[in-house]
């Protein structure tokens, strides 16, 4: 029989397979697992019960991984782990255990379909059905001796997600077959299914009977380790989470750069570090006494001077010079891993670099200069340090400007007062050090290290990883030192990579290869069914046409993301070869936001430069990696330092991959810098349809296109500096004709119009001259021409002068991999990220210049982003795809609707995932969400989900689970609900009448106009009534919209003088109040519209702004609610109050009915998105809002049974005392109105707001 058995490090999260326990930990675990086999021993030698065998089982877990977790039974299941310290939390691993002489009822590696399996699918349906505890994450049939591990989500999708199973599951459990006992369900039900999918059910299988765990070596027991760990059974993380900012290690980055994160109106941003007394060892206050002492700042002109102007540059210079060191400490370890940790490969010291200029001479002399080509006295020093081909060492054009590293002073500086360093005690380390060598010692006390090979730890110290992603999560948050930065976690850009790209090969497989594909999976069988070279070479060339841009790139999380996703694609649909065109006989996957290699045996790959299989994987990852990065990966950002870090990231991951050539020399890396720009994604002068024809045809212009695309073609593979000079100056001088070219036509449309102008006007001027009359028509004309060229004009210089085009970016013609051969804009197959998200309105001056540019989506309330998503949409190639994470605002608040009637009319929606209140970024409280759309026809069939679990291992498992069709088809809010939240909403909707159609009143509160003349507190109140009785009939109590609760209120002591214009009232009667408003004086009381006064009405000078015509409604009963709402209080009023301009009042019909309708859990479950969201998550509660909503009607029965609750309730609240128990009540009784079904009422459920 066919079987699916796993070796144990094929069912590893290969991240954590990388992963080096300590060698006391391995030995600690043996001696405990060894223990526990040998109390089963026991047991089984006594022939003891079933129940004797939990205890040891249960001690060996507890003691190794879970003794923070409960560990008990569960009704009838044997043992379960669960995810917290009591049994109140869910259940991550359920056990099923049996005696060891129970053979019959226990699996056998060829034989899974036991009775032990079908008790353990019974309590895994009743788990996961009847508890809905999705959760689980492992199952485990064990004798003691012999263990079988399953993973949950193979149960989910072989067990769970079988309609068939559970509906029989389900009569089972209801006693809706003939007998209610365990056994039918083992036979009749369980054995059949666990028999179709007993051949593919994966499992990883131990045997413990015929040897010492001991004996096992150290490979293996590291496996076995993990496989127990509650790392793999219950994916809990492991420190080494791409995800997850290493707070020690950026600390005290920042500490020798000279920065510090403080906190500023509630976002992180980073700022100079304040020193009490002068220090200039940290490097930014070294560049910086260095800048202001030689006067390089007036050198820089592309900044504007302020204060902040030597914080600006002197921070660029550091971050290049940080760039390169941590580059440098990355290659450094992966040199010594690749010459088994030869102390000639570990340079980064302060012995090897006494001091800057020793650095400065490998940053120029060594690294930037083939090995043949440097200096001999360079020659001897270096020649363990490779060539590496890289612009990152070559000086910047700030660095040409101002000074390089050597301008700095050896300076000593504080350490760090939380440093990672330990002196020789082995006590942390307190004084001064050397900034070059605090900084080398520094970065040693941490592991840069890619080695695989290495399985257990021998040494006392483990040191914390750092790898690529966390470097890249580092600079991204000190790149947004002004704004605070939001870095995606690696679990957001892998699934919007993995989603975006697979649809995007899908598209090209189905444009160029056959219209039949239409699933990922078409196109992998496919592929598998053409096994020739030149096959895989085709397919190979489909996939790398595949244009992706990040339009505001930052440390370019997303285009590494995209890299690895790329790789993983071809090697999914074994494509990938090697320099001879063979298949590659390894797999590769993705974890952590990493790549992982593993052979057929699911070993990590560790590149061997004496091995030739190894060196052939390693050099064709290396070459597929700058294939794509050269052909498929660009980005643009506005500022030049998050660019720097984007192109360092990517050499980086190429340098994970680099290989010795047959020369014995490192493979020198591409020139790549040139696909990740510069300049304002969202400022172009020209137009994306303004033609190039003609410019490549101009006599000022003697490239082609075809030249254009093999200049950029040449610079990025040549290996010669004085090459690649050549190319940069011929690249140059065809943007620069190209931008004059266009410039010429601007300069010719303004020509013309004039031109048609003065001909128009000379024309008239003649027959003046001749004594004929000028038809109005004509004149007409002339005036039209004349508007037309003074336009014209104006765009020119706004064009060609205006400030705003300082950083503009020409998408028109700035990545010629996106122009067809006649120069014409393609556009991009993917656009992918993650927009910055700045309030349009805190923009000032920028936010203007935005406006002026006819951004459809631009609204002045609204955020930065909305125009990223329709520049990204102008950039994408028909049917291109574009995916951004952004705040949700958008998709409720009413600034949303102009992008939101963009996405209807322009575009297919095709991914829509609203995290809700679910917090993805980790230092910021941004509610946000995913898009996918396609520039295609909205087809109104997004695939759609709300987001609810606080913690996301899987985003894409948990899409697929949840994700249902939604057509979003207007411009009004959009909301995505579950079929169960559709079906309550529609019914609950076709069941009611709007409230504009009840028999009710619903009126705005008081628009005084002057409040702190009409509104005093009640000290002032007394005051009046105490110097003129009458004054207290035209002084009334009143709320405002802050001051309403939930069935309540709270009164703040504030009354309002009711002049109203409708009462009529003679000022002369009440000499107190008139006294009090003269005190205001007459000229800001007015109402002419004048200056300083109110605005014009006709009322009096003492009278309120609005008539109030409807002011006998105030002292009826009536529902007082606030305007702007975070939680949709209304509460019932008898009391007389009055209400200002922040609240609504409703009188009618069926007001306690009514009371309790707003205040209730389905009001709020069903209609809470009605009212649109503004900044905080407050909602808009106006009336053309909630006289839309549609309520049940009901007759005096309802209203009478409704009131003495509602009194009772109001009064509970008043005196503090808890009202759940009556509000329950309410809800039940509106629940049955509506006929709702238990399982419609457990879904809504009771939602306590206060």
């Amino acid at each position: 029989m066919k079987i699916n058995k796993l070796e144990p490090q094929k069912a590893l999260n290969p991240a954590y397979k990388k992963f080096k326990p300590f060698r006391a930990d391995i030995d600690d675990f043996s001696v405990k697992l060894q223990d526990c086999i040998n109390a089963i021993n026991l047991v089984d030698s006594r022939n003891e019960s079933e129940e004797h065998l939990k205890s040891p089982i249960s001690k060996f877990l507890s003691s190794t991984f879970y003794s923070e977790n409960e560990i008990n039974t569960k009704e009838r299941i044997d043992l379960a782990i669960y995810l917290g310290k009591d049994a109140t939390s869910d259940v991550g691993v359920l056990i099923e255990a049996k005696k060891p002489s129970n053979r019959a009822e226990f699996p056998t590696e060829k034989q899974l379909n036991k009775k032990a399996f079908q008790e353990m699918l019974l309590y895994y349906l009743r788990e996961r059905v009847d508890y809905k505890n999705n959760n689980i994450k492992h199952l485990i049939i064990t004798n003691g001796f012999e263990w079988f591990f399953f993973n949950a989500s193979d149960f989910y999708n072989l067990f769970y997600k079988n309609s068939e199973l559970i509906k029989e599951y389900k009569a089972f459990r209801d006693g809706l077959k003939d007998t209610i006992k365990n056994e039918l369900f083992y036979n009749e039900i369980a054995k059949k299914y666990i028999e179709q999918v007993e051949d593919t059910l994966p499992f990883v299988y131990l045997d413990f009977r015929n040897k010492e765990v001991s004996k096992f070596k150290d490979k293996e027991l590291v496996n076995i380790y993990k496989l127990f760990s509650d790392v793999h059974l219950l994916g809990k993380s492991f420190g080494n989470d791409s995800n997850q900012l290493n707070k020690a290690f950026y600390n005290e980055l920042l500490h020798i750069i000279g920065l510090e994160e403080v906190k500023d109106s509630g976002k992180k941003i980073i700022q100079r570090k304040k020193n009490k007394k002068a220090d200039y060892g940290p490097l930014l206050e070294n560049a910086i006494f260095t800048l202001e002492d030689k006067d390089y700042l007036i050198k820089v002109k592309n900044i504007p001077y302020s204060e902040e102007k030597s914080f600006t540059v002197g921070l660029e210079l550091c971050l290049t010079w940080v760039n390169r060191i941590l580059f440098l400490k990355l290659l450094e370890s992966q040199l010594r891993s690749y010459n088994n940790d030869s102390p000639e490969y570990k340079f980064l010291n302060s012995e090897f670099i006494p001091g800057f200029d020793a650095l400065n001479e490998m940053f120029f002399s060594a690294l930037a200069k083939p090995i043949k080509e440097r200096h001999q006295r360079y020659a001897e020093k270096f020649k363990y340090i490779p060539y590496l081909n890289s612009s990152l060492f070559e000086k910047s054009e700030l660095e040409d400007l101002t000074f390089d590293i050597t301008a700095l002073m050896d300076e000593e500086m504080e350490v760090y007062s939380s440093t990672v360093l330990k002196n020789s005690n082995g006590k942390k380390q307190t004084g001064k050090l050397n900034t070059l060598e605090y900084l080398f010692k520094f970065l040693d006390a941490y592991d840069f290290s890619a080695d695989a090979s290495v399985e257990i730890n021998d040494k006392q110290q483990n040191k914390t990883l750092i790898n690529a992603s966390v470097l890249g999560l580092i600079f991204e948050k000190i790149n947004g030192y002004k704004d605070g930065s939001f870095y995606t976690p690696g679990t957001i850009t892998m699934f919007m990579c993995r989603e975006t790209l697979r649809k995007s090969v899908i598209q090209k497989f189905k444009e160029e290869i056959t219209g039949t594909i239409e699933t990922f999976e078409d196109v992998i069988d496919y592929c598998n069914t053409f096994f020739k070279k030149e096959d895989r070479k085709k397919f190979n060339e489909v996939v790398n046409s595949i244009r992706i841009c990040d339009p505001a790139v930052g440390s370019g999380h997303f285009l590494v993301s995209a890299l690895n996703e790329m790789i993983v694609i071809k090697s999914e649909l074994g494509i990938l070869g090697d320099e001879d065109g063979k298949k590659l006989p390894c797999t590769i996957e993705i974890d952590n936001d990493e790549i992982y290699i593993s052979d057929a045996d699911g070993e990590l790959f560790s590149y061997n430069r004496k091995d030739p299989q190894s060196l052939k994987i390693q050099k064709a990852i290396f070459h597929e990696k700058e294939t794509l990065i050269e052909n498929c990966l660009f980005g643009v950002d506005i500022n030049p330092n998050s660019v720097n870090i984007c192109r360092l990231r990517l050499w980086i991951e190429l340098l994970k991959n680099a290989y010795y050539t047959d020369e014995g020399e490192l493979q020198t890396l591409p020139n790549i810098d040139i696909n990740i720009k510069c300049g304002n994604s969202l400022i172009s002068k020209f137009k994306l349809n303004d033609s190039l024809k003609s410019a490549f045809k101009s006599k000022e212009i003697t490239f082609s296109v075809e030249d254009y695309k093999q200049a950029v073609k040449d610079y990025k593979t040549t290996n010669s500096k004085t090459k690649k000079r050549e190319i940069e100056d011929i690249i140059s001088t065809i943007k620069n004709n190209l931008k004059s070219s266009l410039d010429n036509k601007e300069k010719e449309k303004v020509s013309k119009a004039l031109g048609e102008y003065q001909n128009e006007e000379q024309r008239q001027n003649n027959l003046i001259a001749f004594g004929e009359t000028i038809k109005k028509a004509e004149k007409d004309k002339l005036k039209k021409l004349k508007i037309k060229a003074e336009q014209a004009k104006k765009q020119k210089e706004e064009i060609l002068n205006n400030v705003i085009y300082r950083n503009a970016f020409e998408w028109r013609f700035e990545f010629p991999e996106v122009l067809d051969n006649d120069g014409n804009f393609i556009g991009f197959d993917v656009i992918i990220g993650n927009p910055p998200y700045i309030q349009l309105q805190k923009m000032g001056a920028a936010s203007d210049a935005l406006q002026t540019l006819g951004y459809e989506t631009f609204a002045r309330t609204g955020d930065i982003y909305s125009l990223f998503y329709e520049l990204g949409y102008n950039v994408l190639k028909e049917k291109g795809l574009l995916t951004f994470i952004t705040s949700n605002k958008w998709m409720r608040a009413a600034y949303g609707e102009s992008l939101r009637k963009f996405f209807v009319d322009k575009t297919n929606p095709e991914i829509l995932i609203d995290f809700g209140g679910t917090q993805i970024f980790d230092t910021a409280t941004v509610d946000t969400n995913i898009l996918m759309f396609s520039r295609d026809k909205n087809r109104q069939q997004t695939l759609a989900c709300i987001i609810k679990e606080k913690e996301l291992k899987n985003l894409s498992d948990y899409f697929r689970q949840f994700a249902v069709n939604t057509d979003f088809s207007s411009s009004e809010s959009w909301v995505v609900l579950s079929s169960i939240e559709k079906e309550i909403k529609r019914k609950i909707e076709s069941i009611g009448t709007p409230l504009k159609d009840w028999d009710i009143n619903i009126y705005r509160g008081i628009v005084t106009g002057f409040n702190e003349a009409f509104i005093i507190d009640g000290k002032k109140k007394e005051e009046l009534i105490g110097a003129d009785p009458k004054s207290a009939e035209i002084i009334k109590p009143l709320l405002r919209g802050r001051d309403i609760r939930k069935y309540g209120y709270d009164f703040s002591d504030l009354y309002i003088i009711k002049t109203f214009p409708s009462l009529k009232v003679d000022i002369e009667q009440y000499p107190a109040i008139k006294q009090h408003f003269s005190l205001f004086g007459y000229d800001r009381l007015k109402q002419t519209g004048d200056i300083g006064a109110r605005k014009k009405t006709n009322n009096q000078w003492f009278e309120t702004q609005d008539a109030i015509g409807y002011w006998e409604d105030f002292f009826r009963p009536k529902i007082i609610y606030p305007e702007i709402t975070k939680f949709l209080n209304f509460f019932y009023d008898e009391n007389n109050f009055l209400v200002n301009n922040k609240c609504f009042i409703l009188t009618g019909k069926y007001i306690f009915f009514l009371t309790a309708f707003f205040n209730s859990s389905l009001f709020k479950y069903c209609f809470i998105d009605n009212f649109p969201e503004l900044i905080g998550g407050t909602r808009e509660l106006r009336k053309i809002f909630l006289e839309k909503i549609p309520v049940i009607s009901i007759d005096e029965k309802i209203e009478n049974k409704i009131r003495p609750l509602i009194l009772d309730l109001q009064y509970l609240k008043s005196i503090n005392k808890s009202s759940t128990d009556i509000e329950k009540e309410i809800d039940q009784i509106i629940f049955n109105l509506y006929q709702l079904s238990n399982k419609e009422k457990e879904e809504i459920g009771f939602i306590e707001i206060q």
